[in-house]
């Protein structure tokens, strides 16, 4: 079984982009991570496709890797469509780095595109409600809405525009941690403010506009606890990553120095559990089977990308990751723990609420970051002296928890 390295990664700024198209902003991607890599088309074996709303949203209902990748120079090679809701990125890649680690090829690529902004936002909005089962939607809703009962909602604090019931959802959830630890708004605040403020620093985030927890809570709500830049956006955008084998890694012509191991990557779907069983969770079990896997534990961490679709995601995972107990994420974000120069930064290039979320580009954008950091190339936003890093990624929803969830863990080679 061969060792695992990311030789290159690339991305495009995640935003609205009008004037670029699906596989335009594909080869930008791709492009930059092959020079990256120094690496060429004819190098890459085998290649993983992301991208969750490519039918929906452009027609393409089948194919759209080998359709997109054609367009930007890739042919011939195996090419697999993979759709896991917004852990699509990170499945790619682990699928990409499964290839290499068996000795399948020595190269492979993991790319994921999306274009989400498009004139009919209904359209977009209706992608979300396939996230769960289908065949059960007024249970899911009723049932998951249920975990938000008993904490009082102030008035005005429901938006008046339409938002995604994933919203609702989510909201939910934010209350019940609420009620069962304490956690206040003002800690899920100072969650989504520190991202703004990582964010100013990352010239490929969406946003780089600074907010306080004040701005963050007088913003326009959304549904109780949440407001507006607790929230992700709609985003277009693409991300790729090139995995090499050590054979592989040294036949490019790429500084072999920058290379970033592949310590761990575990995949996870939901499990039956109820929400007070927080230990059986897809993200805590993929958690501690990737630090054995990779022979460290959670004080061994130095930086930390993970899934902040809205910022009471980021509270949840770490406390899933063992970065911190069970019931200490808000007050954590609160006191400065999870911010770059603090004990555990977190999502250091914004997170999804200010770096964007143009959903099969997500897990790939987080890898980007975190290979960013192991490389000690991240400018403003750099965790000083980064060695390992972990990145967790959830999709979809089944039962009370992500219906697949990725954990994979970096080391500085």
């Amino acid at each position: 079984m061969s060792e695992v390295f990311v030789a290159g990664v690339g991305m495009t700024q995640f935003a609205r982009h009008p004037h670029l198209s699906l596989e335009a902003m594909a080869g930008q991607a791709l492009d930059a991570a092959l020079a990256d890599a120094g690496c060429t088309r004819d190098d890459i074996a085998v290649a993983y496709y992301s991208g969750v709303t490519n039918g929906a949203l452009q027609g393409q209902s089948a194919i759209p890797g080998q359709v997109v990748l054609h367009k930007v120079g890739l042919e011939g090679i195996p090419m697999f469509n993979v759709e896991n809701a917004c852990a699509s990125g990170t499945s790619a890649f682990h699928l990409a780095a499964q290839s290499v680690r068996s000795g399948f090829c020595d190269v492979a690529l993991a790319i994921g595109s999306e274009k989400m902004n498009i004139p009919d936002k209904a359209k977009t909005f209706a992608i979300f409600e396939g996230g769960w089962d289908v065949s059960r939607v007024e249970e899911n809703r009723r049932d998951l809405l249920r975990l938000g009962e008993g904490v009082e909602v102030p008035p005005g604090s429901e938006s008046d525009r339409p938002f995604s019931v994933f919203m609702s959802i989510y909201a939910a959830i934010c209350r019940w941690h609420m009620k069962k630890f304490g956690t206040t708004q003002r800690q899920i605040a100072a969650v989504s403010a520190k991202n703004h403020q990582h964010s100013v620093h990352n010239p490929l985030a969406q946003f780089q506009i600074p907010l306080s927890i004040d701005d963050v809570l007088a913003a326009p709500p959304v549904t109780y606890p949440l407001t507006m830049p607790m929230c992700s956006p709609i985003s277009d955008g693409a991300a790729a990553a090139i995995i090499c084998s050590r054979t592989g890694l040294a036949r490019l012509s790429g500084d072999n120095k920058r290379a970033i191991r592949v310590a761990a990557s575990v995949i996870r779907s939901a499990g039956s559990r109820t929400p007070e069983e927080l230990e059986r969770s897809g993200a805590h079990l993929a958690a501690k089977a990737a630090y054995e896997t990779a022979g460290i534990g959670p004080a061994d961490i130095d930086v930390a990308e993970v899934h902040d679709a809205t910022a009471m995601g980021e509270i949840f995972t770490v406390e899933h990751l063992g970065l911190v107990g069970y019931g200490e994420g808000g007050a954590a974000a609160e006191r400065g723990d999870l911010s770059v120069g603090g004990r555990i930064p977190v999502n250091p290039s914004g997170g999804l609420e200010s770096k964007g979320h143009p959903i099969g580009a997500t897990g790939l954008g987080q890898i980007h970051e975190l290979v960013t950091q192991l490389r000690g190339e991240a400018a403003a936003r750099q965790v000083q002296g980064a060695r390992w890093a972990i990145q967790e990624n959830g999709g979809g929803l089944l039962g009370v928890e992500e219906a697949a969830v990725g954990v994979q863990i970096f080391a500085k080679n």
